[in-house]
Formats: C-alpha cells, structure tokens, sequence
C-alpha cells in the first residue's frame, strides 16, 4: 500500500521543521504552494529548502505552478474566488497529481504547504482529496505540529464536525461519503483564494 504524508511549514524553525520530516523518514518533498516564500517565516522560501533539505538526505521539487491553488487560470475563479472544482479540472492540475502519484513509488513523500492545520489548506481540501478519488487505496496522513498524525479519514471526521454536518433521511446526506463530500464543498468555499480587487 502507498503512502503519502502532508506537512505545514507554520511558523517552525527549519531544524523543527527538518526534525518533523526525518521522524518520519520523509525522503522526498512536494512543494504545492503557489508561491514558494513566505514573508513571516522566510526560512521556508525555495533557494532555502533547496539548499537545506538535500543535506539531509530529502529531495525538494517545487509544484506549485501545478498543485497551488492561487491560479493563473483567470477561468478558475468566479466572482474573484477560486473554484476548486474548477481548478481540478485543469490539464496542469491533473499533471500534478500524476508527478506525486509517480514519486511514492520511489519516495517517502511529504506534500508541503504553510498552513499547520490540514483542513484550513487547500493541500487537503483539494489535492488530497482528488489524489484518493484517483487512487483510493492511497493512505495519507498528516503531519500535525506538535509531531503527530493525523490520518486523512480522521480529518475528513473532523471537517464533519466542524461544519455541523448530521446524516439526513432523504438525499445526499445520508451517507457517510455524502457527508464528507458536502464538508469538502463547504471548507473550499471556506478557504479558496479570494483576488483583491484592484484599486481605483
């Protein structure tokens, strides 16, 4: 059975960041943010993580130009916000998800976001989510801050809970997987990248 683990930069030191990802013998890092840098925790910029990780035996490959969820695409937003629906359908997206697919079978890959909370980061409510429906039986777990796991079925769990979401009698929601379909679809409205509008 593969395995795929996501991890939150948050506002980690790069040693206890380092040290999260050789707890779990990660050996490879997928890099799904748009835009590589980060102006409170500079240490988790690019040219940084390129230099710093192969010191310690994990490969960084950047996909945010695939995977990110703040998109070029000016058709993957309505009303200024992304669509995430809209996004996984992209060509580049898809390609993404091939390029992580393809690297489980040679690595321990960790998908790499800022936010520490998985469920508040598109790298779950949209990548995760689209890497199980392509392959089910892909185990993912994540990384927390404090060092622990959490694994992706417990999340999904607790994005029920924290859109109050209870089984129905009739419809859409009286399934488990209905329920979780529904809080994905309420966490990405959530969440999605809202444009700026642009001053006059």
């Amino acid at each position: 059975m593969r395995e795929l683990f996501t991890v939150g930069h948050s506002n980690h030191t790069i040693e206890q960041f380092i040290s999260l990802l050789t707890t779990y013998g990660i050996s490879a890092i997928a890099d799904v943010r748009s835009s590589p840098y980060s102006e409170y925790s500079p240490q988790f910029n690019r040219e940084i993580l390129e230099q710093r990780l192969p010191n310690q035996n994990i490969e960084y490959v950047f996909l945010g130009r695939e995977l990110g969820a703040r998109r070029s695409e000016e058709s993957c937003y309505a009303g200024g916000q992304a669509r995430y629906d809209l996004i996984r359908n992209l060509p580049a997206f898809r390609q993404g998800l091939t390029c992580v697919l393809e690297g489980i079978e040679r690595y321990r890959v960790a998908l790499l976001c800022a936010e520490a909370d998985p469920l508040t980061c598109h790298r779950t409510i949209l990548v995760c989510r689209e890497l199980k429906a392509v392959r089910p039986d892909l185990k993912i777990h994540h990384i927390l801050g404090d060092g622990s796991l959490e694994s992706h079925e417990d999340a999904e769990r607790r994005l029920i809970t924290l859109h109050k979401l209870q089984p129905e009698l009739f419809g859409e929601l009286t399934s488990l997987s209905g329920l979780i379909q529904r809080a994905y679809e309420m966490q990405a409205e959530r969440i999605a990248y809202k444009k700026v509008p642009a001053e006059v």
